[in-house]
């Protein structure tokens, strides 16, 4: 560890300027991203896995998946020895297991400030926010379209948050940029607003060579070479599809060492079978062949295997969010994740809520919580999410963060130790007094218990007096609190000064395209 945070440092380079950046800057609170101290629940017995496994590697025979508009990527296979015919790929039974064996189990993504770097497997959950809306909400304004400051705001927000260890990608889309500019747009509000992990451009291969190339500035080359500092989504367009769009991304960010979710975009009943296990069988073939492919482009690419499932509602056709079934195939593809030696990401603050209401608690306490109990180690979306995932909302995205906390609570299991077992309480307490004034609970009173720093616990009288604020109120008052206490993290000038150099270079080489 002491060597990673040297060579970071030495990357970016250094200075007086740095130093003294360094020195005045705000230290803000984020807590370690979560190692789990509690059991994963196991939903399927041993002998259901075998049959989904068995049955995912027959569809992968069998049926087989389309490679589409990507004639190297047909060719690899080809050379790997799968069946190729036309832009359908049927894969031998075994093959593509076989080649996620090289996958690593767990990696480091590195942040520009070490402290805040992630550890991405394992026993680990990272959490982080909200990603890809085109509409943003807040209280005052009502849903519109996201604009670059919206987006410079959430990322504020989630450098501010104690309990978000990652500053995401696409918080929302700022559709005031053009499209083929917004990406740097981005990158530049992740790398300079905040000094946590982040992810990369995916909408198109010399964009994710644009992210490449900036984290080189960040960082530094021979840093970026041998180290991952970025985390991209990699969607697979469910079913049994892989566009050129999403795999040249995948190309470059494995052939550069960059971590990639590969991840199927499943809406059971219309992309995936309405069961289960039919489910769990074509998500579970899905991320075989992409965790594979990306093996094929470079042995060793670190990897994230994602389950990004919702049911439909068979009436209007809408998704619904926080269902049984959605919490069922989580559950499972925990623990088929977990026999390939993969980190997992799944879950999140998923809802269809159009506002910050009891619908959206309920469908997002319920995803939250399966996320933790199914073992996932990266939850996308932690943070931010309304109607379906066309909405980000501010409101929501400090509610949901202040949530986090208990998440962290939760994962550290019960205190068995000494004091966890409070024997010296009871004896000192006895029949029939209190707790108050022991000296245990003096000791101890401080941690004992997880406290929301939104949610109002207030007497009737106190809260009627400061206005009856809803929770939507104090959210938004939150957000402006949080705001207004923002500071930017300290970057050395001179990495600063070469990105937007960078930045400006690229926008003067193309002319603006909104489509």
């Amino acid at each position: 560890m002491t060597e990673a945070t040297t060579a970071v440092r030495r990357g970016r380079g250094g200075g007086g300027a740095a130093r003294r950046a360094e020195r005045s800057a705000v230290r803000i609170e984020t807590a370690k991203y979560i190692e789990r101290n509690i059991p994963n629940f196991e939903i399927l017995t041993p002998e259901a896995l075998e049959v989904i496994e068995t049955n995912a590697e027959t569809v992968l025979e069998e049926i087989g998946v389309n490679f589409v508009e990507n004639p190297g990527a047909l060719e690899r296979w080809r050379q790997a020895g799968a069946d190729v015919q036309g832009e359908r790929v049927r894969i031998p039974r075994g093959l593509a297991r076989k080649l996620c064996e090289t996958a690593p189990s767990s990696f480091t993504q590195y942040a520009r400030n070490p402290e805040k770097s992630v550890e991405i497997g394992g026993r680990n959950l990272v959490l982080a926010p909200v990603y890809g809306p085109p509409f943003v909400r807040d209280a005052l304004g009502g849903r519109r379209y996201a604009t670059i400051e919206d987006f410079r705001k959430f990322v504020k927000l989630g450098y501010m948050s104690k309990w978000l260890h990652h500053s995401g990608g696409t918080v929302c889309e700022p559709t005031d940029v053009p499209v083929n500019k917004r990406h740097l747009d981005m990158l530049m509000a992740h790398m300079t607003l905040s000094d946590k992990p982040f992810m990369g451009a995916v909408t198109e291969p010399s964009r994710a060579q644009d992210a490449v190339e900036m984290c080189e500035i960040l960082f530094g080359k021979d840093f970026v070479a041998e180290n991952t500092v970025m985390t991209s989504l990699i969607n697979i367009n469910s079913p049994l599809t892989f566009d050129a769009t999403m795999m040249g991304a995948l190309e470059v960010y494995a052939a550069s060492n960059q971590a990639c979710i590969i991840s199927p975009f499943i809406v059971g009943g219309a992309m995936a079978p309405v069961t289960v296990a039919g489910t769990l069988t074509q998500v579970l073939a899905e991320v075989l062949a992409g965790v594979a492919y990306s093996q094929l482009v470079r042995p060793g690419a670190p990897v994230i295997a994602g389950a990004f499932v919702t049911s439909i509602d068979m009436n209007s056709g809408a998704p619904t969010f926080g269902t049984p079934e959605a919490s069922q195939i989580t559950f499972g593809m925990g623990q088929l994740v977990r026999r390939l030696g993969l980190p997992y990401r799944s879950a999140g603050s998923f809802n269809g809520s159009k506002l910050p209401d009891a619908q959206a608690a309920y469908e997002t306490a319920n995803t939250l919580n399966t996320g933790l109990y199914s073992g996932v180690n990266f939850m996308l979306h932690a943070c931010g999410w309304l109607e379906g995932g066309l909405v980000a909302s501010f409101e929501k995205f400090v509610m949901d963060a202040d949530q986090l906390g208990a998440l962290h609570q939760m994962a550290k299991g019960i205190d068995m130790s000494e004091n966890g077992l409070a024997m010296d309480a009871l004896r000192e307490v006895g029949p029939g007094g209190h707790y108050l004034g022991c000296a245990h609970t003096q000791a101890n009173f401080k941690t004992a218990f997880w406290r929301s720093s939104l949610l109002d616990y207030k007497p009737y009288e106190t809260w009627y007096e400061n206005g009856a604020p809803d929770t939507q109120s104090l959210a938004n008052s939150a957000v402006d609190r949080i705001l207004s206490q923002y500071q930017q993290p300290a970057l050395d000038p001179d990495i600063e000064r070469a990105l937007t150099d960078y930045v400006d270079a690229k926008k003067a080489s193309m002319p603006d395209a909104f489509t």
